[in-house]
């Protein structure tokens, strides 16, 4: 077989100019891409926070109360049957925050009729950064 002249594909130059300008824009994107996870963790956090919130005040509207701090949130997946709650329960499942962690629930709270708190990518209570607690307060 014989090899037509000028079709025998890339040239060095040109794969060095192609891995460049890949090599460019990894530098440039990577960075920003990068430093969001910890973000859209604590976005997912707040948002599960709110569906709890919700579920706890479809709970209220039912029993009158919100679940005491012994009951925790399983009582919204369960339901609270006898109490007037719904036998189907008001939430799939109890969640984790985005770390893994259950989230804290206590009733009454420090600054209203309940508090519910992740505390951050560390697991303890304050911090600082992706550490941060996040609270519904």
């Amino acid at each position: 077989m014989r090899r037509l002249r000028g079709s025998s594909g890339f040239t060095l130059i040109e794969i060095m100019v192609v891995v460049f300008i890949l090599g460019l824009l990894v530098t440039l994107v990577a960075p920003k891409i990068i430093g969001r996870t910890d973000e859209a963790r604590r976005v997912k956090a707040r948002a599960d926070i709110k569906g709890i919130e919700e579920a706890l005040h479809l709970y209220k509207l039912d029993t009158g109360t919100y679940p005491a701090a012994s009951e925790g949130l399983n009582v919204l997946v369960q339901g609270g049957g006898g109490r007037g709650a719904s036998t189907d329960g008001y939430l799939p499942k109890v969640p984790v925050d985005p770390w893994g962690n259950e989230y804290k629930y206590t009733s009454p709270g420090a600054k209203g009729p309940y508090d519910i708190v992740s505390y951050g990518s560390d697991g303890k209570e304050g911090g600082d950064g992706p550490a941060k607690d996040i609270t519904n307060n």
